[in-house]
Parts: structure tokens; sequence; C-alpha cells
């Protein structure tokens, strides 16, 4: 799977470890920052940039780090195509996956351990979309307001 991943300050440490254990289950991974520590970094500058590559690379998916995954994921849902769950538990993380086919997950990396995160991410990545009728057209329903306005 390929995979982008962007985070804040308070997701650096917690992406490294993502990206490790990613990169050792055999997933192609694209970090878009931050590399440096930056007490005073904007989410935005991070999330963005990974939601934009995967709007512009079918297939993939992404993940958003910061410290409640709040703000990362409503940078994340600004770009045009892109549907980012903030994930708390298993159950939204499948669900977001089966029902709303989300590409990108959200994640608070000051709510959760680092191997509560993985299993997340894990569950997230593994879980297909469902492809049932009434979830691709309530899909179907945002992809058209988000291109032309008023359902």
């Amino acid at each position: 799977m390929r995979l982008h991943i962007g985070s804040d300050h308070a997701g650096l440490e917690l992406k490294a470890i993502l990206i490790d254990h990613l990169t050792m289950a055999g997933h192609e991974v694209t970090d878009h920052g931050p590399f440096v520590y930056d007490g005073l970094d904007d989410y935005p500058v991070f999330c963005i940039p990974a939601a934009q590559a995967v709007a512009a690379d079918p297939g993939s998916l992404g993940i958003v780090l910061g410290g409640s995954g709040n703000g990362e994921q409503m940078a994340a849902n600004k770009v045009k195509g892109i549907r980012a769950a903030l994930v708390w538990n298993r159950e939204i993380a499948q669900l977001a996956r089966e029902h709303n086919n989300a590409n990108i997950i959200s994640i608070g990396g000051r709510m959760h351990s680092p191997e509560v995160c993985k299993e997340l991410i894990d569950v997230f990545i593994s879980t297909p979309f469902s492809n049932d009728e009434r979830h691709i057209r309530r899909i179907r329903q945002i992809a058209d307001y988000e291109n032309e306005g008023p359902l």
C-alpha cells in the first residue's frame, strides 16, 4: 500500500514510530513532514500536502497526526476528493473504510499510545470499502456537493 503521512510537532515522534512500523510491514510511505521539531509549526502546512498527495495518487491512503487529530482532519478534508476520518477506536477505523471509503485516517497522538495508534492504522489500512449501494450513493452525494454545490 502507498501511504502519505503528515503531522505537526505534536505528532512528530509518533510519525517516526508509525513510519518504521508501516515500512516494516511492507508499505511504501511518503513523509510530508515535519522533519524537525518546531513547537510553533502549523499542521495545515504538512497535512494538506499529505492529503493532496492522496487525492493525486489513486489507490493510496493517508495518515494525518496531531495532538488531538481534530484540526488535522479538518485541514485534510479541505482537499477536494478527500474523506478524512477522525479515528479513536477499532470500530471507527473499520467503519470509516467500510461505510465511508475514507482515504485518510486522522489520529490524536496525545490521545493514544503508539501501540494503539499502530492498531488503528492497521485496521484502517486492511479494511476494504463495502461497495454497498447505499454507501456509494452517500459518498457520491458528498462528491457532487463538493464539485457542484447544492444537493
